[in-house]
């Protein structure tokens, strides 16, 4: 059966409410386009607050289930009948993490990944708010295919995707927040970012679907402009649907995973893996020993 993905984007304002009202709105276009897994940006409650380190934004963080977000969208994805990963600001105790629960199409939550690479630098501050994730990666089998999601920095890292492809993931999803770079306007990565997630569905033979959010946000000292371009990559990497840097959009692509999962066993690439030649990967010098 084939398999429709949506990408989405929007910006977002200090209003918790009319986030989740703007989110829910998406999410009930794309499935009217017939979409069955789509995915929200990043954060998608509030604004995008690790431009600064400000301990007030601490107090956006929630239990899972205080989320009103989550128990929201749980019974929105039960009533379309789509599969949802959702990102939030998980207060775990006296830890608080980037977390990501995915939602099955029958509103159940299949459990929940907290992200593993946390990026520090100007105008993305996520060491002074998010401990680093303890879940390790995972995948999720929904009705809708096997699937592997991760956040935002994690994105920059081919570990993460492999290790999703070898546990099954057949999509990988990566809601994320990017935009422009507080410390040099003139640098745009807006390619770069794009470009490696391409590469990571390359080399696993599988699609992928990022979700970007867009508009100009300012914190007390810092303002930054997020470039959308939220993209749905094919199992070769080629993007096949791409939204613009500026709009509220959603963008959608249909894949037949079970025909893309005889390319994949058929290209080899699983096969010829040499893991007995990969131990410098578990060291952070490339070391062996």
């Amino acid at each position: 059966m084939p398999v429709t993905v949506a990408a989405t984007q929007m910006a977002c304002g200090p209003d918790r409410a009319a986030n989740l009202a703007r989110a829910e709105a998406l999410v009930r276009r794309a499935a009217a386009q017939g979409a069955n897994v789509i995915l929200v940006q990043e954060l998608f409650e509030s604004p995008y607050f690790c431009k600064e380190h400000r301990a007030e934004h601490l107090a956006l963080a929630l239990p899972l289930e205080q989320n009103p977000a989550l128990a929201r969208l749980a019974v929105v994805a039960a009533e379309l009948g789509v599969v949802l990963p959702l990102s939030v600001f998980e207060r775990a105790r006296n830890a608080c993490f980037n977390t990501l629960v995915v939602v099955d199409a029958d509103g159940r939550r299949l459990g929940i990944y907290r992200k593993s690479h946390i990026p520090e630098g100007p105008g993305y501050h996520e060491k002074f708010y998010f401990s680093p994730g303890d879940t390790g990666f995972r995948v999720w089998p929904t009705r809708f295919g096997v699937i592997g999601a991760a956040v935002c920095w994690d994105q920059w890292f081919p570990e993460a995707a492999r290790v999703m492809a070898l546990q099954g993931a057949e999509i990988l999803l990566y809601p994320t927040a990017i935009g422009s770079e507080p410390q040099d306007p003139t640098l745009d990565s807006r390619g770069h970012w794009q470009r490696v997630m391409q590469g990571h569905a390359a080399a696993n033979v599988m699609p992928l679907v990022a979700a970007n959010r867009i508009g100009k946000e300012r914190g007390a000292a810092v303002e930054m402009t997020f470039y959308g371009h939220s993209f749905i990559a094919d199992h070769t990497g080629a993007i096949v649907a791409e939204a613009d840097d500026h709009s509220e959009q959603i963008v959608t692509a249909t894949f037949d995973l079970a025909a893309i999962r005889d390319y994949r066993r058929a290209w080899g690439v699983f096969r010829d893996r040499r893991p007995d030649l990969y131990a410098p990967l578990l060291t952070l010098d490339g070391g062996a020993d």
